[in-house]
């Protein structure tokens, strides 16, 4: 079946349209052109490779050596350059030198960093003056939500009030602890939005077997998106901040 078909790539659609749609007109604002944009732990690009499509200098930072080859070919099957350099956030400044991009991608790191507040500091020395921060984590709400709803309710109690790493999804956040984090590291939140407010609660079956469900579930995700009262069901906070 063709790529588009796959159930897997329609519940991620769904997942994804939120984030990108959210970050194009940060990308496709202003006057100045292309700009620099760093991916920190861009993995294989799929990302980054889209953001390249729209004409922009885009280097992902990953440790892996195997993502940034898959990265290396997925780039070239779409016509475009994306750097790869291998490394991780902790030697950030080593890899990139401070100052280095008008827009800095952190989606799905800051859940498995030793020190958030230092993490976030390095983010911030490396985007430029007026650059935007994009940070997709991991919120703590959803996941208390999620256990219960499956049943584990002394996992959920466990879960209500914990800030440590927890399993293989590591940290998860609040708003408010995010929004403290960011200041702290000198940076300015300017918007948030709520992603997978359902997608993850849908039925997989409802979006194989249901004609048109996906697009119906991608244009709700985009409606309850900003809306404070659906914000603590969003399983991610895509966060938008400058400095």
């Amino acid at each position: 079946m063709p790529a588009t078909d796959r159930p897997s790539e329609r519940r991620g659609a769904a997942r994804t349209a939120v984030v990108w749609e959210s970050l194009r007109p940060v990308l496709d604002g202003g006057s100045a052109g292309a700009l620099d944009v760093l991916d920190i732990g861009g993995g294989t690009g799929g990302l980054a490779v889209r953001v390249a499509e729209l004409g922009h200098r885009v280097t992902v930072v990953d440790p892996s050596p195997d993502a940034l080859a898959a990265l290396g070919r997925r780039a070239r099957e779409q016509g475009v350059e994306v750097a790869g350099q291998q490394g991780e956030l902790s030697t950030l400044l080593d890899v990139a030198g401070p100052d280095a991009a008008d827009v800095v991608l952190c989606h799905g790191v800051l859940e498995v960093v030793d020190d958030p507040a230092a993490a976030l500091a390095t983010l911030g020395e490396v985007l430029r003056p007026g650059g935007t921060l994009s940070l997709v984590v991991a919120q703590r709400h959803a996941a208390v939500v999620a256990r219960a709803v499956a049943g584990h309710f002394q996992q959920a109690l466990a879960l209500l009030d914990d800030t440590s790493p927890t399993g293989r999804a590591g940290r998860r956040y609040t708003r408010d602890e995010l929004a403290d984090l960011l200041a702290a590291a000198g940076l300015e939140t300017t918007r948030v939005h709520g992603v997978r407010v359902f997608a993850d609660l849908v039925p997989g079956s409802l979006l194989d077997l249901e004609p048109g469900a996906t697009a119906a579930l991608v244009e709700l995700e985009h409606a309850v998106a900003e809306r404070p009262e659906y914000l603590p069901l969003a399983t991610q906070l895509h966060v938008l901040a400058t400095r």
